[in-house]
């Protein structure tokens, strides 16, 4: 069937009551707002409500509303739900507010005499009883009288108890009128502002994942309990409203002698409270049309007029065909609106038919952005759009299994990135974005499994916490190697039929086991356990192995690898830290078939070698989650036929490599100078990932002694690697005119000049400085998009005063967005502590850098390692103040937390630490909790690897200083 569920007589009779309701809305949301102005001194919106609050025990309670998950007695069927958010402060109050009404229809599955259903920070409207719901039977001639309600704020709960029962299989409706703040703490319905031609513009946007739509009306706003949603908005002429269903119709209205746009949208398919949106702005918008869906992309007039809404366009339609194709299911919906908001927290976010995204997210304009902006604008794109099925049409039933649909698109971006962009070889970059990515946090004794149990995940702070690394990264990591030992054939069937089974219901992650298992039956695909055995090894428990093979004796085992392998490991694990590996590898050139290894160690003779002429190089382009080491002697042949022969390694096992040695040394399995070693060839290296990896894991020997002595010979040895590839890419861009062909040559190229500018090369500090002084005498600015990040950082880091004031006049001017975001990095760049602590101050002023910019900015200054202490000492003094203003973001504590962290290698950094967690145990570290363990275990980490390398560090770099030419 179509929108909408099948009616029958009686619901028929109840939807009689709801058009009848609807008049009765328009005429609620006039009073609601005359009593608000009317208002001097009526509660902020913000306090919790007007329904009174019962005062919290710090006994335990047993009551329902004392419980974070709802009881299993209601069901929610339909939402008909109207808001009118107010784009202008009320004059008495100076707050921005919205006014809204809701009837949601339920049903009773278990007889129950209360209804509790999700409210925060919402102040409601009594009615002419008194009470501040209304009840009204739907199915059933009687309806139970509203006893006594109270708003439980600790459990975000509206609770109304009832002088009577509910009955089982009976259906209900709720009614309320509310006021909510239109703040601008980027979650729930929130404002987010702009200056466009020196006038302030305000837009009314939404943020409800995971757990906010509670914050917009009242809703049972858990992910298993779909409804359908009709949607009405109330807004100024001139703003256009934007849901998740098509607009039907908008109609003029005069209310409190002003005229209001009332605009009503289709009704939406069953889907989850968290995927809902609401927007008003006076945006334009682009549109097109592929197979009978509408694309729009909205955004600032001036942004679409200068048309940097077409690239993502352009790659809409291909990617929706692609992942039409890929999971053999139509596209569910009429419409897909993708939509930039100034101000947003998280990159995207998939609201099905309404994607928001940040602006750098969403537009691209040649002038201003890099190749990679770019890659990201198709990577999320195609992260969103993948959603729209898997996550959205198929929604996994509880928060605990996050990974699985966040590690399923981070996963198939590269395969959508990769239809838009067939040049790009995108797909590979998985490896360093995710995979290597992933490893760091997924190597500490903090780590903790993909999949939580249901029962762990029940606070909206712990369901917060699991949006990190994790469960995308390494979610992405394992799925990637599922489908590659599976084959894309048996995997792509497995999802096929799995969301077919699931449209529009609801899920567990071993549901998608079933059907992939159902794949593997069919095609009589050879495994060695079942895919839920052998996947089970990878998901619940936290960590992943490193795989070592002895060429000598053909002896494969397995063993949990930690970065510090003096951690102790307190978590259990159902599996004793054991994986059932998939071992895609070859042996001098050659291809060999897949193998496995499914106990702590087993003999493979085929792994043997002869002669020096023969190698072994396991898991070929890195589709196992693991790492991998060798004998001794098949690392020396490794490093001669790099040092020899480059190219006769696959390029993403060059970058495997080189990550693998580096982080092998860090957990003492070789040495540290065994690592370095895998750096002497690249010299010869012009390839991307290579390179990429090299940077990676120096970037923690930079972090390292960027403070000690050894820094210099450091310094001077990877200038001397660095020079080569330098003035390849001068040769190859004529001096610097043209911009290289490929898509990893010019990444490459950024990496050139920013490495050979950070070791002092002259030559490159001499041409970073001539462009931006360049830009700075004529106002026109000579550096190409993809190199601004880095030629603004070196820049201003090599300048003073004036340099800095520039580069801020030129982000408080930036109408784009992208470029915005470019001089914001490089102002953290600067070698001048007081500009710095200026720089932190304005972190914090909203009028300065955006709510959603300002933890990273910090993060920003604490990698400078003249800003590092006085980031520091910055977090610790406003933590409070960021914890509880900065903390819509998905990632946003973690990140913050690890950044201004990252660094520390000390006892007194390590004590300072610890205080901080002590000192701030009340005031809690949200989705930064996990962060703050992680740190204390990097920087134990860090100290005992400083101590144990740092003078064999200094000898080799002193002596590779010695022998060069």
């Amino acid at each position: 069937m179509g929108k909408g569920f099948f009616i029958s007589k009686a619901a028929g009779i109840a939807m009689i009551f709801v058009g009848v309701a609807a008049l009765s809305t328009i005429i609620a949301l006039s009073v609601v707002y005359s009593q608000e102005k009317s208002k001097n001194n009526h509660v902020s919106p913000t306090d919790g409500g007007s329904a009174t609050s019962k005062p919290t025990t710090t006994a335990p309670s047993n009551e329902p509303w004392d419980k974070y998950r709802l009881p299993k007695t209601l069901v929610p069927l339909h939402y008909n739900v109207t808001l009118w958010p107010r784009l202008k402060p009320d004059p008495t109050t100076g707050l921005y507010i919205f006014t809204g009404a809701s009837f949601v229809e339920f049903e009773c599955v278990e007889e129950t005499n209360l209804i509790l259903i999700h409210s925060h920070k919402l102040n409601y409207t009594a009615m002419r009883d008194g009470t501040i719901a209304s009840l009204t039977a739907v199915s059933s001639a009687s309806t139970p009288s509203i006893k006594s309600s109270w708003q439980q704020t600790e459990t975000q709960y509206l609770v109304l108890q009832l002088d009577g029962k509910l009955l089982k299989g009976h259906r209900y409706q709720l009614y309320t009128s509310f006021t909510g703040e239109l703040a601008d703490d980027l979650g729930g319905f929130y404002r987010s502002v702009y200056t466009e031609d020196g006038v302030q513009k305000v837009i009314a946007t939404t943020q409800m994942q995971p757990t906010d739509a509670r914050k917009t009306f009242p809703c049972f706003d858990e992910p298993a309990l779909k409804a359908y949603f009709d949607i009405t908005l109330y807004h100024d002429e001139g703003t256009v409203a934007l849901s998740n269903g098509q607009e039907m119709e908008t109609t003029v209205r005069n209310l409190d002698d002003e005229k209001v746009l009332v605009t009503t949208f289709e009704r939406t398919e069953k889907m989850s409270t968290y995927l809902l949106a609401f927007i008003v702005s006076d945006y334009d918008h682009i549109e097109n049309i592929i197979d009978k869906v509408q694309i729009r992309i909205y955004a600032r007039k001036p942004a679409i007029a200068a048309g940097q809404g077409d690239y993502a366009l352009n790659i809409t339609g291909p990617i929706l065909k692609f992942f039409e194709e890929y999971y053999n299911s139509t596209y569910p919906l009429p419409k897909s609106d993708q939509i930039a908001i100034p101000d947003f927290n998280a990159g995207a976010m998939e609201n099905w038919g309404l994607i928001t995204y940040r602006e750098t997210a969403l537009l691209y304009d040649e002038a201003f952005s890099s190749n990679s902006n770019k890659q990201r604008i198709a990577t999320i794109i195609a992260h969103e759009l993948a959603h729209m099925w898997f996550g959205n049409l198929v929604t996994l039933r509880w928060w605990n299994d996050l990974w699985l649909n966040e590690g399923f698109a981070s996963y198939v971006e590269y395969l959508g990135a990769d239809k838009a962009e067939p040049d790009w070889n995108v797909k590979d970059l998985i490896v360093l974005s995710d995979v290597h990515r992933v490893f760091a946090v997924d190597a500490l004794t903090s780590s903790h499994p993909l999949s939580s149990k249901e029962e762990d995940i029940q606070k909206p702070a712990q369901i917060s916490e699991l949006f990190d690394a994790i469960s995308y990264s390494k979610g992405a990591a394992v799925l990637r190697m599922l489908s590659d030992f599976l084959t894309e054939k048996v995997f792509t069937e497995g999802l096929q039929s799995y969301l077919k089974e699931f449209a529009f219901g609801n899920t567990v992650y071993t549901d998608l086991w079933k059907h992939l298992q159902m794949a593997v039956d069919a095609n009589k695909l050879n495994i060695p356990s079942s895919v839920n055995d052998i996947m089970n090894t990878w998901v619940l428990q936290m960590g992943f192995p490193v795989v070592t093979i002895d060429t000598t004796t053909g002896l494969v085992s397995q063993k949990h690898f930690l970065l510090d392998p003096d951690s102790e490991v307190t978590t259990p694990s159902p599996y004793n830290y054991e994986w059932i590996v998939p071992i895609r590898w070859m042996k001098t050139e050659t291809f060999q078939n897949l193998t496995w290894l499914t106990a702590k160690s087993a003999t493979n003779n085929d792994m043997k070698v002869t002669g020096d002429s023969e190698w072994v190089l396991v898991n070929c382009d890195v589709v196992g989650y693991y790492r991998v080491n060798y004998d001794n002697g098949n690392w020396n042949k490794l490093l001669h036929v790099l040092n020899t022969n480059h190219p006769s390694i696959p390029v993403i096992n060059r970058a495997q490599l080189v990550d693998d040695a580096f982080n092998l040394a860090r957990a003492k399995i070789i040495s540290t100078v065994r690592a370095l070693e895998t750096t002497l060839y690249l010299k010869k290296e012009r390839e991307y990932m290579p390179w990429e990896s090299a940077l990676d894991n120096l970037d923690f020997f930079f972090l390292m002694f960027d403070r000690s002595e050894v820094y210099g010979p450091m310094q001077e040895y990877l200038r001397n690697q660095v020079t080569p590839l330098f003035q390849y890419y001068k040769t190859e861009t004529e001096n610097w005119a043209k911009v290289p062909k490929g898509h990893m040559d010019q990444y490459n190229q950024v990496n050139a000049i920013s490495l050979a500018c950070k070791t002092g090369l002259p030559e490159c500090q001499g041409l970073v400085q001539t462009w931006f002084k360049q830009w700075m005498d004529t106002d026109v600015n000579p550096i190409h998009p993809n190199l601004r990040s880095t030629v603004y950082c070196n820049a201003i880091a090599a300048g003073g005063v004036a340099e800095w004031e520039f580069a801020w006049r030129k982000f408080e001017n930036a109408t784009i967005a992208i470029e915005a975001d470019k001089l914001r990095a490089a102002l953290a760049c600067t070698t001048k502590p007081w500009l710095l602590n200026r720089y932190l101050e304005y972190t914090l002023d909203a009028n300065r850098i955006r709510k959603q910019d300002g933890t990273s900015t910090i993060v920003y200054i604490a990698q400078n390692v003249v800003g590092q202490s006085l980031a520091w000492d910055f977090v610790r003094a406003r933590w409070n103040y960021i914890f509880t203003q900065y903390g819509g973001g998905s990632f946003s504590f973690s990140n913050l937390i690890n950044g201004v962290t990252k660094r520390f290698s000390t006892e007194f950094e390590l004590q300072q630490l610890r205080q901080f967690k002590k000192d701030n145990a009340n005031v809690g570290f949200g989705s930064g909790t996990l962060a703050v363990d992680q740190s204390i275990e990097r920087t134990q980490a860090n100290m005992k690897w400083i101590d144990e390398n740092k003078e064999n560090l200094l000898k080799w770099f002193s002596d590779q200083i010695k022998i060069m030419p």
